[in-house]
């Protein structure tokens, strides 16, 4: 019995990015991604570069490596791209240890995380001048 196999398209206004083994916490990165979701790249870029988080730079470079990897791989137009999805994952865990008294040792964690951040091309409707989302959002808003 032959089963029927079902072959994914692969989206081509969607590209990735990973960053892997970040040195900071998932939990300080999260913080940052939530101010950049959904805005456009060059908009993201922009308040990284006036945020003071050190992590910050790390994570303009996956966003730039994204937009070059759309500009490049999939020939996307680099001023209609927006962040899709931005999310972090735990990574290794470090651990130290430190001298304490009464011979004790206290743990030290130096935890590491995967960044991933996915970069999408917003297209332009010509009739409406309005910038077009995926259908389920349309969906969703309009019923």
């Amino acid at each position: 019995m032959v089963k029927n196999a079902k072959k994914e398209l692969k989206d081509l206004t969607s590209v990735k990015a990973i960053y892997k083994n970040l040195r900071s916490s998932p939990r300080k990165i999260n913080d940052i991604l939530k101010s950049i979701r959904g805005k456009k790249a060059d908009i993201a870029l922009r308040d990284l570069q006036f945020s003071e988080k050190r992590v910050s730079k790390e994570i303009s470079k996956t966003i730039k490596s994204a937009v070059s990897n759309a500009e490049n791989n999939n020939q996307l137009d680099i001023d209609n791209l927006f962040i899709k999805e931005a999310y972090v994952g735990k990574g290794i865990v470090m651990k130290r240890y430190r001298p304490r008294a009464r011979g004790r040792a206290g743990e030290i964690k130096k935890p590491f995380a995967n960044l991933t951040i996915i970069v999408s091309e917003k297209k332009q409707n010509s009739s409406k001048g309005v910038w077009s989302w995926d259908k389920k959002l349309i969906q969703l808003v309009f019923g």
